[in-house]
């Protein structure tokens, strides 16, 4: 039964009104939202209990305790603030955002709106790592920078983001971390719920992802790469228990996650033939940056006799066709270098966010595992990538 409550100031003269029946016992309750803040007894405007049955005073005292979620609830402010998006994907999601704490690495410009998307949403905290000064390349696609020469004369990415971060939401704790990812110990990791990596190697991808699976709670890790009009996110949830809507019903599900070096080590065989020509492009550039020893992002359109080299001994060892890998998409990734097309960065960072904001509400159908990008075709496409298939 779906009920709409209407109370008064004084939570009296209660008003129910039975609005439709469904097929499933859950009664949700809608505080409207003209009530004064500072007078409701709920800090919020919508709330779903599953299978109650009793009078009106004993739901609201199930309500009360409702509300309670390890002895926190969402304060007056909180709740004014993030109302349209409360209404959007309740209360209890909310509050896990509000007590989410988020660990990012490397100011790109897909970070940098993934960031703002995920400061703006409500998270409790985000710790920004990257040591890297400001560069004229890093000022095309970083709007978190500030025009003024002056003020980030010798400060870090992180430190300048970290400032223009808190701006935008002062109810979420934003901090710099300093020093090499790599050279964290595993404990480190703990204090958080989701790792998010960018302009990274290979190595430092697979090493951080291996650190996050070994802790004792499950930590969410994603790596983004933004080269020119092309994007890539890869997603381990590792194992995910989340909700998902059937119709009437809801339902709970399971997802098992492969780490990145499992999806990555998956025989390209083995994969779909309609796997996106993305994938395949950019495990290659990876593989050629890891075996020259260069950052991610340091190559050149110089490399190419190189990289096609290397394209053509995975592809013969792979047993895939040349064809798969065209030497157009290779030259684009090697003529990109570390730069980034603005417009492909905000696509890159709003789908990562909503991931982030899926993960740590355990609402909605994650993403698993791959999403590629490329503004030639306008084509956004998830791949499930994994050494099972």
């Amino acid at each position: 039964m779906l009920i709409y409550l209407m109370m008064d100031i004084d939570g009296e003269n209660m008003d129910r009104r039975p609005s439709r029946t469904t097929n499933f016992p859950e009664v949700t309750i809608d505080f409207r939202a003209d009530l004064p803040a500072s007078k409701s007894p709920f800090p919020f405007s919508l709330v779903r209990i599953k299978r109650f049955e009793g009078p009106v005073h004993r739901l609201i005292a199930c309500l009360r305790l409702q509300l309670k979620m390890d002895g926190e609830e969402l304060t007056e402010q909180e709740t004014a603030l993030y109302d349209r998006q409360i209404r959007v994907w309740g209360v209890d999601a909310q509050r896990r955002l509000s007590k989410s704490h988020i660990l990012v690495s490397g100011m790109k410009g897909s970070v940098v709106e993934f960031c703002k998307n995920i400061v703006l949403a409500g998270i409790g905290s985000l710790t920004l790592t990257d040591n890297r000064m400001v560069t004229e390349e890093a000022l095309l696609s970083n709007f978190l920078i500030p025009p003024d020469e002056n003020m980030y004369s010798g400060r870090s990415l992180a430190e300048l983001c970290c400032d223009s971060l808190k701006n935008f939401n002062p109810m979420v704790h934003v901090s710099v971390e300093k020093g090499d990812l790599l050279s964290f110990d595993e404990d480190f990791y703990d204090k958080f719920d989701a790792v998010v990596v960018s302009c990274c190697s290979f190595t430092a991808k697979r090493t951080i992802n291996e650190k996050c699976r070994r802790r004792p709670k499950r930590i969410a890790f994603y790596t983004v790469d933004c080269r020119d009009a092309c994007g890539e996110i890869f997603v381990d949830l590792q194992k995910y228990n989340y909700m998902q809507k059937k119709l009437d019903d809801t339902i709970e599900c399971q997802l098992q996650y492969p780490s990145f070096e499992e999806a990555v080590a998956a025989p390209w065989t083995s994969l779909p033939k309609k796997v996106t020509k993305l994938y395949y492009a950019m495990r290659v550039i990876e593989g050629f940056e890891e075996s020259e020893g260069r950052n991610s992002g340091e190559v050149s359109i110089s490399d190419l006799p190189c990289v096609l080299k290397m394209r053509n001994e995975l592809c013969k060892k792979q047993s895939l066709n040349e064809s798969h890998i065209p030497d157009s998409l290779l030259e684009r990734l090697l003529l990109a270098g570390t730069s980034e097309h603005p417009p492909v960065c905000a696509i890159i960072g709003g789908i990562l966010g909503q991931e982030a904001i899926k993960a740590i509400s355990g609402k909605g159908d994650p993403l698993k595992n791959f999403f590629f990008f490329d503004a030639e075709d306008g084509k956004g496409i998830i791949e499930d990538i994994n050494s099972s298939h």
